[in-house]
């Protein structure tokens, strides 16, 4: 069968692969039928992901169909259309027996540490399967995408009538508005794109007055809209090592900074005026959790979240290698882009 491989950065190659087995205790054969496109994939096409090595079969944003299950799988049948976790944890290390299946001390995600689902057909753990047959083989892709927002707002534990400040208006940041939103705080977001900005104002339904240009003025902008009290909740999704330590800037005293985003640049705080000064609470935030996806099938199914917007690009399989450096430029627009494998 056919698969896409990132062979070194900047280098895609349609190679052949051999069938998958018949599944085992515990797993599942699947159909891949939806792949979407993330900051991570990007990044590993440039050669600027951590934890990314090659030659690596990207995809990890996946739509999926069971084909035929191992024993000892409940829960799923032959033909449900699921959303996949892609973060194979170990279920051993001192993480996992904790309940942070996100940070498993051995993790492999798909398409990053180990093969992804960039191929017709791949073999997981059922337990990494999410069943979603009310959602379209788009929404189930999605899923992941959202997940990653909907953890990091449960870091910053954003409250009612909190202020949160979202910098960075990409596929993250606009998951983690759509959290934000759901827990009845008061979102901003802030980015240096117009473009960007205006996706969140006609797309997302964040009218202009908590928009923020990311320039010269923008803590004085952020003030502006807070009566001076800044952010109570502040979520750099930029991945940029300046605008991640600049974030400390916007946040109010005693809030909460949260970096979802991914930077392989040493972070140099100033201390004392931020950090101390304010008694800031720093959280990291990595991959998400099976309740998160749980939680997201059922808002997509309730008409909570609105998934019409998110779609901006399509590539049938065997375009990938021609489009894919397109969709890194900015004047692309891409929001999010989704590979079709049919």
């Amino acid at each position: 069968m056919k698969a896409l491989q990132l062979e070194k950065p900047l280098s895609w190659k349609l190679i052949d692969v051999a069938e998958p087995p018949a599944p085992g205790p515990g797993e599942a054969l699947l159909r891949v039928h939806r792949i979407g496109i993330c900051g991570t994939d990007l990044g590993g096409y440039l050669g600027k992901m951590p934890f990314f090595s090659y030659p690596r079969i990207p995809g990890h944003e996946l739509g999926v169909e069971v084909l035929a299950l191992g024993q000892e799988v409940t829960g799923l049948k032959v033909g449900d259309l699921c959303s996949v976790e892609p973060y194979l944890n170990c279920q051993r290390c001192y993480a996992c027996r904790r309940g942070f299946t996100n940070c498993c001390e051995s993790n492999q995600t798909l398409g990053v540490m180990c093969d992804g689902g960039m191929a017709e057909r791949i073999i997981l753990p059922a337990r990494k399967l999410h069943p979603a047959n009310r959602l379209t083989s788009d929404q189930c892709a999605l899923v992941e995408t959202l997940a990653i927002g909907c953890h990091a707002v449960d870091r910053g534990n954003s409250k009612h009538a909190e202020t949160v400040l979202i910098i960075g208006a990409g596929p993250i940041g606009l998951s983690a508005v759509e959290f934000a939103k759901l827990s009845g705080a008061r979102v901003v977001v802030m980015d240096i794109s117009e473009g960007r900005l205006a996706f969140v104002r006609e797309k997302m339904g964040v009218p202009d007055t908590l928009l923020v240009r990311g320039d010269a003025n923008d803590v004085e902008a952020l003030c502006a809209l807070t009566n001076g009290q800044l952010a109570d909740v502040v979520i750099d999704a930029t991945g940029n090592n300046k605008s991640m330590v600049r974030a400390m800037e916007f946040a109010a005293f005693a809030g909460r900074v949260v970096f979802v985003g991914i930077t392989q640049q040493i972070l140099e705080v100033a201390h004392a005026p931020f950090l101390h000064r304010r008694e800031l609470t720093i959280l990291a935030s990595r991959n998400a959790l099976s309740r998160d996806f749980t939680r997201i099938i059922s808002l997509i199914e309730e008409h909570k979240i609105d998934t019409a917007p998110w779609i901006t690009h399509y590539a049938n399989f065997q375009e990938v290698p021609e489009v894919f450096p397109s969709w890194i430029k900015p004047e692309t627009g891409v929001i999010k882009a989704m590979v079709r494998m049919e």
